[in-house]
Formats: C-alpha cells, sequence, structure tokens
C-alpha cells in the first residue's frame, strides 16, 4: 500500500522545494485515514456477518448462545446503524471544519469501538431492543466520519494530488469490508465463538484511535513533524493561504457558513445529484442483488464470504488502477484538465456499472451462466471505484474550506436514497422469480445511473466556488481572487 502510494503520488515535479518529500507527512496522514476508514467500516458491517451466528449456532460454534429473532427484528438491527447515521451527517461537516477534524474522528471511532465490545453483553442482558438502540448510537457516531474526513483532506492535499489521496483514503472502506467478510466466519467458528467478531474489531478500533491521536493533526500548520518545504506546498496548492503566506502564522478569521448560496449553487446541486444517484445505484446493487441470484437463477452467494468478499476487493484494486491512470493521463505530451479528469472518472464509476446492469438484466435461469453473473456483479461494483476520482472529490475542488459541510449534506442526501433503494425494489418486485420484474428494476437503476452522471457532466463545475469565503472576507478575497486563480491555473492544467 504504501509503496503503491508513493509511485502513485510522483507528479512529474524534479525540486523538492515545490513539492515537498515525495513520500511526506501527508502520506502519512492518508495512510492512517485509510485505515481509520477500514476499521469504522469493520465495526459498521460486524453485525451483518455475526447475526448468521447468532441466530443458527449450529453453523459455527455451538457453545454459544443463540437469538430466536426473526426476519422483521434482523431488518430492525440491521437497519438501525443507519438511523443515527443519517443525522449527524451535516452537524459533522460543521464541526470538523469548527474545531478541527482530528478530535472528531477520534471520538468517533472511540466510542464506535467501545460500543462494539458492548455488544455481546447487551444482546445477552436486554435482548435485541438494547442492541438496537446501541446500534443506532454506533450510527451517530459514524455519521461524522466521512464529512470529518473530506474536512481533514481538503486541508491536506495539494491539487495535483487531490483525486489520488481521495481515491487512496475511500478506498479504505472497502478494504474494512474485504477483511470483515473474509475473516467473520473463521472467527465465528473458532473456540472464541460469535462475540469475538465484535470484540476483535472493537479492540482494533481502540488501538486505531490511539494511534490516530498521537500521529494526525487536522492541518500541516499543527503538525510537528512537517517541513517546511512540504508544508508550503500544501498550503499554497490547496489554496488555503496564498503562497506569501505559507509557512507564515496569522491567526485566520473564522468563517461563517453560507448555507443559503450553498444549497443555491447549481454546481453543488449537480453534485448533490450525482451522488444520490450513485449511492441508488450502487445500495440497490449491494441490498437486491444476492437476492436476484437466489430467487431468479437459484444460487445464493450472500453467505459465502470470499465470494460475497469479491467485488469490494476489486474496487480496492480498481481504486489503485484507476489512480494510476490519471497519473498516466496528467503526464502526457498534452496532459487532460482537471474539469475532464472529473468527469471522465465519474463516468466510468457511473455509466459503466449502468452497463453491467444492462447486461444482468438479460441473464436468466435458463442460460445457467452463473459465472457470467457474478462478473457482471463483480464489475458493477468494482468499477464504481472511479467516482472516487469523478464526484467523491468534487467536494473539496467547490470549496476547500467547507468541503467536511459539503460532504455532510451530500452524503445525508444521498444515505436517504440507500434506505429508499431497497423500498423501492419491494414495491417492484412482487414475485421474486419473475425475472422481468427484476429486469425493470435493473432498467430503472441503469438510467439513474446515467441521468446522475449527465446532470454531473452538463452542470458539474471544479473551480472554487465565491461563497468558499464568508462574507467577512469577501472584501480582502475580491481583491486577491485574481492573483489566485493566475496562481491556480497551471495546477489545474498539470
Amino acid at each position: 500500500m504504501l509503496g503503491c502510494m508513493e509511485g502513485c503520488c510522483r507528479i512529474g515535479y524534479d525540486n523538492i522545494s515545490n513539492t515537498g518529500p515525495r513520500f511526506g507527512v501527508r502520506h502519512l496522514q492518508c495512510v492512517l485515514v485509510f485505515l481509520g476508514l477500514a476499521v469504522a467500516y469493520s465495526l459498521r458491517v460486524n453485525l451483518s456477518v455475526a447475526i448468521v451466528a447468532m441466530t443458527d449456532k449450529n453453523a459455527t460454534n455451538p457453545d454459544f448462545p443463540e437469538f430466536d429473532w426473526d426476519q422483521t427484528v434482523k431488518s430492525y438491527l440491521l437497519s438501525s446503524f443507519f438511523w443515527g447515521y443519517v443525522v449527524t451527517q451535516v452537524p459533522g461537516g460543521y464541526l470538523s471544519a469548527l474545531i478541527g477534524a482530528k478530535y472528531i474522528l477520534f471520538f468517533s471511532v472511540l466510542i464506535c469501538s467501545c460500543l462494539a465490545l458492548l455488544t455481546p453483553y447487551f444482546a445477552l442482558t436486554g435482548g435485541w431492543q438494547w442492541v438496537v438502540a446501541l446500534r443506532c448510537i454506533q450510527g451517530l457516531c459514524q455519521g461524522v466520519i466521512f464529512p470529518s474526513t473530506h474536512t481533514f483532506i481538503s486541508k491536506w492535499s495539494p491539487a495535483e494530488e487531490r483525486g489520488q489521496l481521495v481515491g487512496y483514503c475511500y478506498s479504505g472502506s472497502q478494504f474494512g469490508t474485504v477483511i470483515m467478510l473474509s475473516v467473520s466466519g473463521y472467527i465465528a467458528s473458532s473456540s472464541l465463538g460469535w462475540p469475538s467478531i465484535f470484540y476483535i474489531s472493537g479492540i482494533v478500533g481502540i488501538l486505531w484511535s490511539l494511534a490516530w491521536v498521537y500521529f494526525s493533526e487536522s492541518t500541516p500548520a499543527e503538525h510537528a513533524g512537517i517541513t517546511v518545504s512540504e508544508r508550503r506546498y500544501i498550503e499554497t496548492s490547496a489554496q488555503q493561504r496564498r503562497p506569501s503566506d505559507a509557512g507564515r502564522e496569522e491567526p485566520r478569521p473564522r468563517l461563517r457558513t453560507p448555507w443559503l448560496r450553498i444549497l443555491s449553487s447549481p454546481p453543488f446541486l449537480a453534485l448533490v445529484l450525482a451522488h444520490c444517484a450513485n449511492n441508488l445505484g450502487f445500495w440497490t446493487l449491494l441490498t437486491e442483488i444476492p437476492t436476484f441470484m437466489k430467487s431468479v437463477l437459484g444460487m445464493d452467494i450472500k453467505h459465502n464470504g470470499p465470494l460475497s468478499a469479491l467485488p469490494y476487493l476489486t474496487m480496492v484494486l480498481l481504486t489503485c488502477f484507476f489512480i494510476w491512470l490519471s497519473e498516466q493521463l496528467k503526464r502526457r505530451q498534452n496532459p487532460i484538465s482537471l474539469n475532464f479528469s472529473r468527469k471522465f472518472f465519474n463516468s466510468l464509476g457511473m455509466w459503466l456499472p449502468m452497463l453491467a446492469l444492462l447486461g444482468l438484466g438479460f441473464i436468466t435461469a435458463r442460460d445457467g451462466d452463473f459465472k457470467l453473473a457474478i462478473a457482471l456483479l463483480t464489475l458493477a461494483v468494482g468499477t464504481n471505484a472511479a467516482s472516487y476520482l469523478g464526484f467523491h472529490v468534487n467536494h473539496i475542488d467547490l470549496s476547500p474550506n467547507f468541503a467536511g459541510t459539503l460532504m455532510g449534506i451530500t452524503n445525508c442526501a444521498a444515505n436517504v436514497m440507500s434506505i429508499l433503494a431497497p423500498l423501492i425494489v419491494g414495491v417492484i418486485v412482487t414475485d421474486e422469480t419473475n425475472p422481468a420484474q427484476w429486469r425493470l428494476v435493473f432498467y430503472l437503476t441503469a438510467f439513474v445511473y446515467f441521468l446522475g452522471n449527465l446532470i454531473f457532466i452538463v452542470f458539474g463545475r471544479i473551480n472554487v466556488q465565491p461563497w468558499n469565503n464568508s462574507s467577512s472576507r469577501q472584501a480582502r478575497s475580491s481583491a486577491s481572487s485574481e492573483p489566485l486563480e493566475a496562481e491556480r491555473a497551471p495546477l489545474i492544467n498539470s
């Protein structure tokens, strides 16, 4: 991971004073975020994989208690995390911008990890109702993670490396899912039983929290180990300060969030719609495809851990590939612009899954081609990784100062779509064995992918928006906007 990241972050500059170390403190922060998101997602999905052993002790280690939970109770348990998750998205972005992302991320993962340790006790003592309450609180804790991560990356990522660092950081979420799906069955079958799934993930989360609070800082200016050249490179390139101010301490006025201007900004609204379309398609795939394969194709892959993890593993690997591809496109004799890069990779991340969905619509049990169905599912999920270099990083493009707040708003709206996705499928699919009804689901989801990316292509922008600066600084920012844009121009097209 470190070697791959170091190679991908080399952007063709020879003068180290202009770029800082090729592997510096900013990359260490990226590794920590990658591991943090891996831990966060393992804490998120641990119940999804443990609930099989908790409700069927004969499937794993019979020496541990079994719970008689019906499908309705299981639905409450698995969805309760998102009840809290949606609530803290916008506050998470606002607080991380106000007090810094370091401690927001620290406390969110630490509290969530401690609650994971308590999950077996809650289940045995208070039943499923206590577990629902615990999962809801865990969701409240994790709701701040993505917005805070965006705030953190906006402070640490130079413009030239922004897509790469965002891609590497967020691929940690899929890496954590791969690990949890792959090893949970073995853990539950061991002498430690299903409670160890929660204990191990909780302990790992606490260890990460300690490492995070020791090695990370919210901004380059606060980090004692960063070199002057690397700090100057980050701050000038990311437009957090003017080059003449980089490396010089001065108090910065607190920025006031321009809520009305954000919510009425066409580029931001295009970003919201793209994020919503992506989540609707992504979660339709992840939640409903196993049912389709079981009911229509007669194949149940849901309880096959390694096979269920294959799309996530593919997504991690393709993230590295797409980052490498973006670097090659920038190093050409005529490098592509940042605007083209964002929209090109977003198109790969949304329109390739669209084509895979259209292909799935034509597969029936008569075909008997289960391998093709799995390949298309893996393609649909894996190629979505390209969107990390598309809409996912566009929050920071539009407003480095309010990137976390923007992510909080879009992720809140997008997770509402995640909740609606299975409900929409339930309305359309009244007979799970009917291929024609599933085909309608695939066509509808493909259309959503198509429309969401089309809106992003037409209305999406990569330039910093005027409302990035608070009203108290507009006079100063107006005076300096032309020099800033002039300094930024070569970076955009590098």
